[in-house]
């Protein structure tokens, strides 16, 4: 057997390599910047409005939890948009291309004031920024939430799935480590060496460093959803019928979705591992800045981050295709509490080497742990889709795909608002960059942000995973059965069978569609039209 031939075998690539890879290729360059724009955002942005543009931790915290509030009723709305949408593009792909140009003109807006924050109006620069944040939520919204939906069309069966998200996991990766390879050398005047381990800490003076930084990635971000959109294909949605709109179908909804037990056990997932992960990624720069005294090392160190992150991605697909969808996050997911725990044991007394050894070892640990239960999580999300699908009768990807973005994004925007908070509550001042000039409450209360509260999350969202229960073998009955009841109107199913489907939707068998005669189908629609 030749090397191709092995690596097909291993992998589980069927048919030709190259015509494989490239759909999937063509549909997730689009989370170059789905995937990637977030990640400088969450690092730098709430450190650059305390430190270039004097605003407290407390008030740039609020422009979190307000932006995430949008999100919050935003996302659902996009939900319910993109099912609906009648198309010959499809449900879902018209909104990249729609979202793409607006999209890269608020990401400069994240980063610059056009001079307002230079007069001294704190007031008005409050606003802006909190303008910028809205306009940023909304065109993230209707940019990801269709992509996300889109997965389980472009790609309908078990293995497939996880094959899109590793070469999504990848795209991801490219996004994140070039954005901070971008944003390093843009702050450090393009000298590669001060952007790697001589960054100085922010201030005012870098100003128009920061627009700089925010034109750079608008460019850098631009371009992928335009590819994705004219190189991936959906069926046309135009002789779609939907149902009669108003307001309790909304709420309806939403409210299905929480009757499947595999879906909150998928939710409750994603939560913890979101709330861990941005409330670590919030208090960093703070963490590297008036702890340790390390910032010098902050934008090597993220890209040693994303690097790692990369490095997990060939474990968690092995393991995928070998053990399991959730394999990968009960191996790798320890890691991950015990990257971020150890951060709690230094301080700017511990002696350099030791300080620089365990902030390289921590964000190994922690990224190359991190990626288990993050590929897990986004590799369980389309079949979701096929559980709710078993419940309602009905393909819901866009009402589905919002909780991912939910926790991606509306977790982010509270748990930004919580590290704000808690840092001007623990009497953090950004004015003050050297460590030992900060008050002892305020260090405790920096290592308690960025290690011991995400680490505790971290440990809740390795504990869901492991009780995840849908394997590969149940999902192929239930897509079986959803064919089967779609074609003749009924299916064949053994008792146990019935058991392990019930136990997984959290459902009676004759409660859920599956289990449904069309009659009592159709009475059911005609009372709830009645009401």
């Amino acid at each position: 057997m030749g090397l191709g031939a092995k690596i097909k075998e291993v992998t589980g690539f069927e048919g030709n390599v190259k015509e494989t890879l490239r759909p999937m290729i063509n549909f997730t360059c689009a989370n170059i910047t789905i995937g990637g724009a977030g990640y400088p955002i969450n690092q730098f942005h709430q450190q650059f409005l305390a430190y270039v543009e004097g605003m407290k931790t407390g008030a740039a915290g609020k422009i979190s939890l307000i932006s995430g509030l949008w999100d919050a009723i935003s996302d659902p709305i996009m939900g319910i948009i993109t099912d609906r949408t009648k198309s010959k593009l499809g449900r879902h792909r018209p909104y990249m291309i729609i979202s793409a140009i607006p999209f890269a003109l608020v990401y400069i807006f994240k980063w610059t004031s056009f001079g307002i924050s230079a007069s001294g109006n704190d007031s008005a620069t409050w606003w802006w920024y909190l303008f910028s944040a809205i306009m940023y939520s909304t065109f993230m919204t209707m940019m990801s939430i269709p992509h996300t939906a889109m997965l389980p069309t472009v790609a309908p069966t078990y293995f497939e799935r996880s094959q899109y998200r590793i070469v999504e996991y990848m795209m991801n990766s490219v996004g994140q480590v070039l954005s901070y390879v971008f944003a390093g050398l843009v702050l450090s005047g393009f000298d590669i060496k001060t952007a790697l381990v001589g960054l100085p800490v922010p201030s005012p003076d870098d100003r128009s460093k920061y627009t700089l930084v925010g034109i750079v990635l608008a460019a850098w971000f631009l371009w992928a959803p335009i590819i994705s959109f004219f190189k991936t294909k959906e069926p046309s949605s135009a002789d779609q019928i939907n149902e009669k709109f108003d307001w309790n179908h909304f709420i309806n909804e939403y409210k299905l979705v929480f009757k499947s037990r595999a879906f909150r056990q998928y939710f409750i997932m994603s939560l913890f591992f979101s709330m861990s992960r941005y409330f670590c990624n919030y208090a960093d720069q703070y963490f590297m800045t008036s702890v340790t005294d390390t910032y010098n090392l902050f934008i090597s160190m993220n890209i040693v981050a994303g690097t790692s992150e990369f490095m997990g991605s060939p474990i968690n697909y092995i393991l995928s295709r070998y053990k399991g969808k959730t394999a990968g996050g009960k191996l790798l997911g320890p890691l991950m509490v015990f990257g971020i725990a150890i951060n709690s044991l230094i301080n700017y007394t511990t002696p350099k080497a030791i300080r620089y050894a365990v902030i390289v070892i921590s964000s190994i640990c922690y990224n190359i742990g991190f990626s288990g239960p993050g590929f897990a999580i986004d590799i369980i999300q389309p079949d979701i889709t096929d559980v709710d699908e078993l419940i309602t009768g009905r393909r819901r990807e866009g009402v589905i795909s919002t909780f991912s973005t939910f926790c991606k994004k509306t977790v982010s925007s509270i748990m930004g608002y919580s590290v704000g908070t808690a840092l001007e509550w623990f009497g953090y001042n950004p004015d003050i960059k050297e460590p030992h000039l900060q008050p002892r409450r305020t260090n405790i209360g920096l290592r308690v942000c960025y290690s011991v509260i995400p680490a505790i999350l971290a440990l809740f969202c390795v504990i869901s995973v492991y009780r995840y229960s849908m394997t590969k073998t149940d999902h192929e009955e239930i897509k079986r059965v959803i064919k089967e009841k779609h074609e003749t109107g009924s299916c064949s199913i053994s008792d146990t069978g019935k058991k392990r489907i019930e136990k997984i939707a959290g459902q009676k068998w004759e409660d859920m569609w599956i289990g449904k005669s069309d009659i009592d189908r159709n009475l059911e629609i005609a009372l709830q039209g009645e009401k």
